[in-house]
Order: structure tokens, then sequence, then C-alpha cells
């Protein structure tokens, strides 16, 4: 006679004859599962990039590539930025008007004094408008989308009376560097992105600030109970965000050669929406300058193929706007089931 041993139910400590395999794929479609939140952005890049060279042939030539890079190098080092203010727990709606203020103020005082001079009064500008909105937020308890709504029509509005609502064009050699030069070889916006990202990358990643700014993103109150200056690290991430719309401003400026006050009203919702497509949460506490960089990526390249095929204004905001909505729902459901 032969006698077997009983198999244990569920939970017994005892696995059923052949249940080992449901394991090990249970386990796999566990990780995808991980890892699909995490790295499915790149997936789409890709795929979109394969699209994007069958609709367009030459889409992945190097002249090609070098337009997006240096035509979105602005928006991308904005957009950079607004990542750490995203994922502080805040928002930054003024960048797009001290983008615009920074640039009319390099285009002025490069008219009346030098390129130095203006290149430096426009970065203060930022920074000094950046600490205003941080304060506003951390010290004032000011919601920062009514914050930086309000403090963006003011600063709109100092950009109109400094340019007295007219355009400086600038022919100096010098002022058209920043936007139009070259350095080894590489246009200089694209120089200039790539140090932004690196900068901010290994600032982000590696550094006690960094994990400072996700704690405070993650949990405020927490993080002031843990002996964290959290006004001063809200404050640090709008200084951040606007002196990188001013930088992004004299780079656009100096590449139109003109500084002027009506420029740079999509740019905040344009940033905003690649922070968001790249994956980094708005309730705050996660995200990666990586993520950006991908959201960037995939935002230049559509632009690209759109203008490629001759595809209306019209058509190239609806498909935005689109990509914006699904990215947030996706994200929504993909962190509601872990």
């Amino acid at each position: 006679m032969i006698i077997s041993a009983p198999v244990k139910g569920p939970g017994e400590g005892v696995t059923a004859p052949g249940s080992a395999p449901k394991v090990g794929r249970s386990n796999r479609s566990s990780r995808a599962a991980d890892l699909l939140p995490k790295y499915g952005i790149l997936g789409i890049l890709i795929l979109l990039v394969i699209v994007a060279q069958l609709l367009y042939p030459r889409f992945l030539t190097i002249q090609n590539l070098a337009d997006i890079l240096s035509q979105n190098a602005a928006v991308g080092i904005v957009a950079i930025a607004m990542t750490f203010v995203i994922i502080s727990g805040g928002f930054d709606l003024s960048v797009g008007s001290i983008y615009a203020l920074a640039g009319t103020v390099f285009a002025g005082m490069t008219l009346s004094a030098s390129v130095g001079l203006g290149f430096g009064a426009a970065l203060l500008v930022g920074l000094v408008l950046g600490f205003a909105n941080g304060v506003l937020v951390a010290y004032f308890n000011v919601n920062p989308f009514i914050a930086t709504l309000g403090t963006g029509s003011v600063i709109l509005g100092l950009a109109y009376l400094y340019s007295n609502s007219s355009p400086f064009i600038v022919r100096d050699a010098a002022f058209k560097m920043l936007g139009a030069g070259q350095f080894a070889g590489i246009r200089i916006p694209i120089v200039a992105l790539i140090v932004v990202a690196a900068v901010a990358w290994i600032l982000l990643a590696f550094t006690p600030y960094g994990r400072n700014v996700q704690a405070v993103g993650s949990n405020a109150e927490a993080s002031r109970l843990s002996g964290l200056p959290v006004p001063w690290i809200k404050i640090s991430v709008y200084m951040i965000s606007g002196a990188a719309a001013a930088f992004a401003g004299t780079i656009d400026a100096s590449r139109l050669s003109v500084g002027q006050a009506d420029v740079g009203s999509s740019i905040a919702l344009d940033a905003i929406a690649i922070v968001v497509v790249g994956g980094t949460s708005l309730r705050g506490g996660e995200g990666a300058i990586w993520r950006t960089l991908v959201g960037l990526l995939i935002f230049a390249s559509l632009t690209n193929v759109f203008y490629s095929l001759n595809l209306s204004q019209n058509w190239q905001l609806i498909a935005k706007g689109l990509i914006v909505v699904i990215a947030v729902t996706v994200d929504a459901r993909l962190r509601r089931r872990a």
C-alpha cells in the first residue's frame, strides 16, 4: 500500500505539488508590475522614436537631433528646475513671466551697459523673484498655485513696464553667443541643458539636500518634527526654479536676438507637462531628473514630427493635452494598484 502525505492548505507551510511554477510566474509578474511604473516611460519613448523615424526618415539624423535639443533646451532647463518644486510638493506658474522678464532685462541691459551685466542682472532677477515666491508659500502658507499665479501676473506686468511694451532688438555678436554659439562643436544651448541636467541629477539623487526635498514633499510636518528646515527648503526650490527660468529666458533672447515681454506664455504649462509625463508625482515626494529628461524628449520628438508632417498648431495642442491627461490618469491608476 502506498501512503501519501496529506497536502496542507494555503498558508499551512507546505506547497501543493506542481504549484512551484505558479509561484515563479507570480514573482515574475510582481517584478514586472513593479518595473512598469518606474521604467514604462522609456518604452513609450523608444516606441515613439521608432514611429517618428518611420513617418519622418530624417528624424534620427545628427542635424535633426541637434535641432530638437537646441530648440527645446530652454523649456528643458525650466522643466528640470520644476522637478524640484513639484517633488517638494509645490507648483510654480510664474516661470513663464520670469522667463519673459529675464529676457527683456538681458537685452535691455546689454543695450544700455554690457552683455555680462545684462546676463548677471537677469539671473539676479530670477533668484529674487523665486525667493519671493518661496516666502509666500513657506512663511505665509499661500497655496503655491494661487501664489505663483498671482506673482506671475505681477512679473509679466513688470516686463511690459520695463520694455515699454516694445521689443529690445540686439545686434551685438556677443549677445548672440549664448543662444547661437558653439562650444567644442556643440551648440551652447545643448551644452547648457546637459550641464544643468547633470548638476540637478547629482543634487537630487546623491546629496542630503535632494533627500530633504523629497522628504518635505512626502510629509512636510514629519520633516519639520525631525528637525529639517522645511521653510528654507521650500524657498530654495523656488529660487532654483526662478534662476532656471531666468537662464532659459536669456538663452532664447540670445537665440532670437530680441528681448520682449510677450513670450513664454506657454512655458510654465509645457514644463509642468514634461515633468508629469516623465512620471514625477504631482503629490510630491517622488520623482527623478532622468524622468524629466525622458518627458522632454517625448514632447520634443512629438513637436518635431508634427512640424515635419506640416500638422497645424491646433492638432499639436490637442495631442499634447491628451498626452498629459493620459499620463496623469495612468500614473494615478498605477499608484493606486501599488
